[in-house]
């Protein structure tokens, strides 16, 4: 039996499939953005791929707390786009 990776979501707090969530990273230059492979270097904060848990994050500055940045609005607005698509 395989083991399935874990990872929980900065918003909603829940352990959740890694697949089932989108990682949002930070690289050394500090530029953030989406990694839909999961696998781009620097440090990495997953969120549910839902609009619920994107508000939530917006609304509690999850994510800028979890990679230490300021995040734009256009950040969270390629994040929603990612959600639209999956």
């Amino acid at each position: 039996m395989k083991k399935i990776p874990m990872r929980r979501c900065v918003a909603t707090n829940e352990s959740l499939p890694k697949k089932e969530l989108l990682r949002i990273v930070r690289n050394k230059d500090g530029v953030v953005s989406v990694d839909p492979t999961g696998k781009a270097n620097g440090k990495g904060a997953y969120i549910k791929k839902s609009h619920e848990a994107l508000a939530l994050a917006k609304k509690k500055k999850a994510l800028e707390r979890a990679l230490e940045v300021t995040i734009s609005d256009d950040i969270y607005e390629a994040i929603a786009k990612v959600i639209d698509e999956g």
